[in-house]
């Protein structure tokens, strides 16, 4: 599985604890380290819902892109 780094930077960057992202998700502090670290695959309205907070978008997430704009924000 993939490792989602771009999680943990955004987290780092946004001066947040994985306790303070699981709150917002709504999941134990574990839960979410397993998807930080890759250990389990991050279910897609998860994605979502981190995607919408940071204000990034999935693909950048994902690391399928370089550019953190959401789409309806390109133009």
């Amino acid at each position: 599985m993939a490792y989602y780094r771009r999680i943990q930077e955004l987290r780092e960057d946004h001066d947040k604890t994985q306790r303070d992202i699981a709150e917002l998700l709504n999941m134990p502090q574990s839960q979410y380290w397993r998807y930080e670290r890759g250990y389990r695959d991050i279910p897609t309205d998860i994605l979502i819902r981190l995607a919408d907070y940071y204000k990034v978008s999935v693909d950048y997430l994902l690391g399928r892109t370089n550019n953190p704009k959401p789409y309806s924000d390109r133009s």
